[in-house]
């Protein structure tokens, strides 16, 4: 396939023109959101931008990209058998899980989930992992496997840095959690370690990793073709697999491995400043009205924590400037985070069904009574934001892919934004294939990576642990 001239690119890539009997507003409003859409130019620019990113991190240069390894050199090829637990840890819900695989295939799956009181999430970090550790111990003997060994894959969904397949650095928390006692120690050690005091039970965490790699090795079950995993939800990431000769990070000995799942941590692309060429207005007061501002840059483009956000700054700035509602802007629209992404998606239904049900029915949250001009233009705006959060995800695809040069790829994908959004996946396939159009991909809805994941990456590592041990 011939790859697209710049213009046919951007053309391409375009929203529609804003559909106004006033030209004068109109005009105005598409000025306005000029420094929301992207150009062909501009689109090209950010995937160099972030394959130079890419390429300093795997050497260990700085940049805003982690490119950790997660020391997982393998993805699951079937042979997989036997009881394997997981937990999955990320947010004030988490979950303990037990597979049981046979030639690769889950046939038994057994859940449970437990909550995380504040006091835990919050001073030192002990009581915490005590209570993970109680809890895994309690689903263990609810199964009748207490005098069973069993692999425990963990699922950390907080950055760290990995020195092994089972050992985890916490760098910082995120969300609810804040014990600082934790911070650049080691998750694994300190279930273990909690397990062992308690001595009820006979297991043995192998494995940590992130829900993104949990996702790509799900999806490998599925599709063996699979080699990125990407998260699209109320955060992103991704993770890919890498030539392992390409690694320099690499602490245990080498063992000959081909390729090894790396985890970018995209969420942090920009961080360093290298994206502010595309930073708007809306983007400034986004970050601004944020939690840890001047971080998670790439994350606050594109993810269903911020997107909102973007939207909310958006309708605020038209309304003030009289092109939005006949009355004052509403005080509940003033209010940083009340705009939700959720409401993204019900508005962009309505585009796609021709309708303005959805629309009425959120701004009626906000005591918004609507014509239809304050109708076309919130469509529009969401529609906006939407194309170009499509767009940004696109373009690291399509660099990802040109940098692996495989034949054909399955890109595993899980989360709540690209679930429920009904335009997300569309805009994926057409603009990963105008931007890399020599390469063969696919888009797959993947489950549950964060739990089914874990269980398999500790299959993976009883396997890898068992090859060594016969191979001495």
């Amino acid at each position: 396939m011939m790859v697209p001239t710049e213009r046919a690119l951007h053309e391409a890539i375009q929203v529609a023109p804003l559909d106004l009997p006033d030209d004068v507003k109109r005009q105005k409003i598409e000025n306005l959101l000029a420094q929301m859409r992207l150009s062909g130019a501009t689109a090209r620019k950010i995937q160099k931008v972030f394959l130079s990113e890419m390429n300093k991190g795997i050497h260990q240069q700085d940049s805003s990209l982690q490119m950790e390894n997660t020391y997982i050199p393998e993805l699951p090829d079937g042979t997989e058998e036997g009881l394997f637990l997981a937990l999955d840890l990320g947010g004030t819900n988490f979950r303990v899980l037990l597979l049981e695989l046979v030639h690769g295939v889950i046939v038994r799956e057994d859940v449970k989930k437990y909550h995380i009181d504040a006091h835990l999430r919050v001073g030192s970090g002990i009581p915490l992992f005590e209570y993970l550790a109680e809890c895994v111990s309690d689903f263990v003997i609810s199964e009748g496997l207490q005098d069973v060994e069993l692999a425990l894959g963990f699922t950390f969904s907080f950055p760290m840095i990995q020195h092994s397949l089972d050992v985890g650095i916490l760098v910082t928390w995120t969300k609810s959690f804040n014990c600082p006692d934790v911070v650049g120690k080691d998750c694994v050690a300190l279930l273990e370690e909690a397990l062992e005091r308690r001595g009820d039970t006979r297991v043995k965490v192998v494995a940590v990793l992130n829900d993104t790699t949990g996702t790509l090795l799900q999806g490998a079950t599925q599709d063996p073709e699979t080699a990125i995993g990407l998260i699209l939800g109320t955060g992103s990431n991704a993770c890919y697999l890498e030539r392992a000769d390409k690694v320099e990070h690499w602490e245990p000995e080498r063992h000959g491995e081909r390729e090894v799942i790396i985890d970018i941590e995209w969420g942090a692309f920009g961080d360093n400043g290298v994206l502010d060429f595309i930073k708007t207005d809306f983007d400034r007061q986004n970050d601004a009205n944020s939690l840890l501002v001047s971080s998670f840059t790439f994350e606050k483009y594109i993810s269903g924590k911020y997107l909102g956000e973007v939207v909310r700054c958006i309708l605020v700035k038209l309304s003030k400037d009289g092109l939005l509602f006949t009355r004052e802007t509403p005080e509940s629209l003033l209010i940083p985070g009340n705009f939700l992404t959720d409401y993204i998606s019900l508005i962009e239904q309505d585009t796609v069904d021709g309708g303005s049900t959805n629309a009425k029915e959120v701004l009626s949250k906000f005591n918004i009574i609507p014509d239809e001009d304050d109708l076309k233009i919130i469509q529009y705006v969401c529609e906006v934001a939407s194309n170009r959060a499509a767009l940004l995800v696109s373009i690291c695809v399509a660099t990802l892919l040109d940098h692996m040069k495989r034949e054909e790829v399955t890109i595993a994908v899980d989360g709540s934004l690209y679930k429920h959004h009904p335009r997300l996946q569309s805009w994926m396939k057409q603009y990963i294939s105008l931007l890399t159009p020599a390469r063969k991909f696919k888009l797959m809805p993947t489950q549950d990576g964060s739990g089914k994941g874990a269980a398999i990456v500790a299959a993976i590592a009883l396997r890898l642990k068992k090859r060594l041990e016969s191979a001495k």
